[in-house]
C-alpha cells in the first residue's frame, strides 16, 4: 500500500487524486463534526426551554407554596375558632398545589439524584405537616391553648424539614438549569477549526491549480468552497445569535426570576412569623433567652426582603419589570409602617386591637402583605415570559443547522471530488 502511494504522488494524476481524498474527507469531517456538535448544542438548548427551566420553576414554586401555606394556617389560627373560608381556601389550595408539583418533579427527576432525596424528604414531611396543622386547628376551635403549641411545632417542621429541602431542591434544579445554559452556549470550537481547516485546504487546492494550469476557476473547488463557507457562516452566525438570546435569557430572565422569588419568600416567612409573634405572645425565645424569637426572625426577613427588592430594582430592564417591583417597595414601606403601630399597640396590653391591625379587613398588615405579594406575582410571571421568549430564540438559532451542515458539507465533498476529476479527464 505504502508503496502504491508513493508511486502514485510521483505522478500528477496520482497526487491529484490523492488531493481529491483528502478535501472531501475534510469537507466531510468538517459537515460530521458540525452536524454533532450543533446537535448537542440544540439538545442543551432545548432542555432549557423544555426542561431544566421549567423544573426550576416549579421547584420555586414548590418553596412558595409551602411557605404560604404556613403563613394562611398562622392567619386562619389567629382568625380563633371561626377561620375565615378564603384564608382555609388558601391553605388548601397551596397545599394541593405543591402535591402536584412534587408529583410532577418526581416523575421527571432520577430518584438517586439530590432532588430525588428533597422530593422523597418533602413527601415523607408535608402529611406530618397537614397532620399538625389539623391537630392545632382542633384545639383552636375548642379553645385550648394547646393547639398554639402544635402550631408552633408545625411552623418548627415546616421551617427547620420542609422549607430547607425545598431550597435544596431549588438549588439542584437551578444548577441544572445553568449546567444546561452553558452546554449550549459553549463554542463549538472543533467544528470552527475543522471548517477553517478545511477552507483552507480547498484555496490552497485551487491555488496550486491556478498555477499549474493558469486557470482562474475550477468550478467543482469553487462549489466546494461556498459550501464550506456557507456552513462556517453559518455556524458562526447561528451560534453567535443562539449565545446572544441564551445570556439574554439568562441575565434578563433567569437571575431576575431568582432575586423575584427569593424577595416573594422572604416576605411569606416575614408573614408567618408576624403572625406567630400574635399566637406566641413571648412565650418562644431567641437561642440567647433576651429577644422574642418571630419578631426577631419578622425583622430579619424584612430586611432580607429589602435587600432582594433593591436587587430587583437593579434588574429590571423595563417598565413592565419595574413597575411591580416599584410596587412591592411601596406595600413592604407601609408594611413595616402598619407593623410598628403593630408592635406599639401589643406592648400596650391590647392584644385584640393588635391582632385587628395584623389580620382586619381594612388598614392592617396582611393588605401591605397582599399588596407586596401579588406585585411580586405580576414580576414573577413578566420575567418568566422574557425568559422563555429569548430562551426560545435562542433554541430557535439552531433551527436546521445540524441537517444543513451535513448536507451542504456532503455537497462541498461532491463539488471537490468533480473539481479534482476534471482536472483527471485531461490526462486521459
Amino acid at each position: 500500500m505504502r508503496r502504491r502511494l508513493r508511486a502514485a504522488a510521483t505522478t500528477e494524476p496520482g497526487r491529484l487524486q490523492i488531493i481529491g481524498a483528502v478535501l472531501a474527507a475534510f469537507v466531510l469531517a468538517f459537515g460530521v463534526v458540525t452536524a454533532f456538535e450543533t446537535a448537542d448544542r440544540a439538545a442543551a438548548a432545548d432542555d432549557v426551554v423544555s426542561r431544566s427551566q421549567p423544573l426550576s420553576a416549579d421547584a420555586a414554586s414548590i418553596y412558595r407554596t409551602l411557605a404560604d401555606a404556613d403563613t394562611a394556617a398562622s392567619s386562619g389560627f389567629l382568625a380563633g375558632a371561626e377561620e375565615p373560608r378564603a384564608v382555609h381556601e388558601r391553605y388548601e389550595k397551596d397545599i394541593a398545589l405543591a402535591s402536584r408539583l412534587l408529583v410532577k418533579a418526581a416523575a421527571n427527576t432520577d430518584s438517586s439524584s439530590e432532588s430525588g432525596h428533597q422530593i422523597a424528604t418533602l413527601n415523607e414531611g408535608l402529611p406530618r405537616y397537614t397532620g399538625l396543622i389539623e391537630t392545632a386547628r382542633a384545639n383552636n376551635r375548642l379553645g385550648r391553648p394547646l393547639g398554639g403549641a402544635y402550631l408552633r411545632f408545625a411552623n418548627e417542621q415546616m421551617s427547620k424539614q420542609l422549607l430547607p429541602a425545598a431550597e435544596k431542591l431549588y438549588d439542584a434544579e437551578t444548577a441544572r438549569l445553568e449546567q444546561d445554559d452553558d452546554d449550549a452556549r459553549f463554542w463549538p470550537i472543533a467544528s470552527l477549526v475543522a471548517g477553517v481547516i478545511a477552507i483552507g485546504l480547498l484555496v490552497g487546492a485551487q491555488r496550486r491549480n491556478y498555477r499549474r494550469t493558469n486557470r482562474v476557476f475550477n468550478h467543482g473547488l469553487v462549489a466546494a468552497t461556498a459550501a464550506t463557507t456557507v456552513v462556517l457562516l453559518w455556524l458562526a452566525v447561528g451560534h453567535t445569535v443562539a449565545r446572544a438570546q441564551l445570556n439574554d435569557a439568562e441575565v434578563h430572565g433567569q437571575q431576575s426570576l431568582k432575586v423575584l422569588n427569593d424577595a416573594r419568600i422572604a416576605s411569606l416567612k416575614a408573614r408567618a412569623n408576624e403572625n406567630l409573634t400574635l399566637v406566641a405572645r413571648g412565650a418562644v425565645l431567641t437561642d440567647d433567652g433576651k429577644n422574642d424569637k418571630y419578631a426577631t426572625e419578622f425583622a430579619a426577613g424584612m430586611d432580607r426582603l429589602g435587600k432582594e427588592l433593591t436587587r430587583a430594582q437593579r434588574l429590571a430592564d423595563d417598565d413592565q419589570g419595574a413597575g411591580p417591583v416599584e410596587s412591592a417597595v411601596n406595600g413592604m414601606s407601609a408594611w413595616q409602617d402598619r407593623h410598628a403601630d403593630v408592635a406599639r399597640t401589643d406592648r400596650a396590653g391590647d392584644y385584640e386591637g393588635a391582632l385587628k391591625k395584623v389580620i382586619g379587613a381594612k388598614g392592617s398588615t396582611g393588605e401591605c402583605f397582599d399588596k407586596v405579594d401579588q406585585a411580586l406575582e405580576l414580576a414573577v410571571a413578566h420575567e418568566q415570559r422574557e425568559f422563555t421568549e429569548a430562551a426560545k430564540d435562542g433554541r430557535g438559532a439552531f433551527g436546521g443547522l445540524p441537517i444543513g451542515a451535513a448536507a451542504l458539507a456532503v455537497l462541498g465533498a461532491v463539488g471537490a471530488i468533480l473539481g479534482i476529476n476534471r482536472r483527471l479527464s485531461e490526462y486521459r
